[in-house]
């Protein structure tokens, strides 16, 4: 593994507790989580299924709220944004990667890339278009910008999923299980595109992983279990 960067924290998780209730049953998804993610940093997150990963990855992307405790994002707390803002933040800030893709079937794969862009007023269909051209084309993708969902691979679609992240320009990327549903060939060269991101444009990265030999190319690996952080 590289060495941990030092620079500003841009997500810091402290003393996080996220539970579940129904009727019957408390589920206690995470339990005291104290975690900060270094601006530019690599991370890695692995444990075995059902101890909290994707919920941390959730909270993260600001996609659901803790039962207590505090996240900032840049250091602001975020119970101090309104829901407006929030939205703005996750619009602009974050990026997602799942690994279902969560693709459109009936869209182009341009207007799939275009499409978290509509939420934003400010950028019209030129600058949209412009935008979801040049992330195609990072990821090596320009030839296919007329092809649906259905007519490409696995890691075509995931390609598509990584692009669409990057046309909002997000200063952070959470993807979960980016490389679950690819064949270990495609699954290195989807890791070597974000490594990329990392190492040239200094995208934040969190990925959840079952992956050992994926996660120890990040600059930091934690491990989860039940819920909480032991490594």
């Amino acid at each position: 593994m590289q060495s941990t960067s030092t620079t500003s924290p841009v997500i810091r998780l402290a003393n996080i507790e996220k539970v579940y209730q129904t009727r019957t049953i408390e589920t206690v998804a995470l339990s005291q989580v104290n975690l900060t993610i270094n601006r530019g940093e690599f991370v890695s997150v692995m444990g075995p299924s059902g101890c909290g990963k994707s919920t941390l990855l959730s909270l993260m992307g600001l996609l659901d709220e803790p039962s207590s405790g505090t996240i900032e994002i840049d250091g602001r707390p975020v119970t101090s944004y309104s829901d407006k803002e929030l939205a703005g933040l996750r619009n602009h800030k974050i990026g997602f990667v799942f690994q279902s893709y969560h693709l459109i079937n009936d869209l182009s794969v341009l207007d799939n890339v275009e499409m978290p862009l509509l939420y934003r007023p400010s950028i019209g269909s030129s600058e949209r278009r412009r935008r979801a051209i040049e992330a195609l084309d990072k990821v090596g993708l320009t030839a296919r910008t007329k092809h649906f969902p259905a007519q490409l691979s696995g890691g075509q679609r995931q390609r598509v999923a990584i692009a669409r992240a990057l046309a909002g320009e997000p200063e952070i990327i959470l993807a979960d299980e980016p490389t679950g549903n690819l064949d270990s060939v495609m699954g290195e060269e989807i890791m070597e595109l974000l490594l990329g991101l990392n190492r040239e444009q200094g995208t934040t990265l969190v990925m959840v992983t079952h992956d050992e030999q994926q996660a120890l190319k990040t600059q930091r690996l934690i491990r989860f279990f039940d819920g909480r952080q032991v490594a």
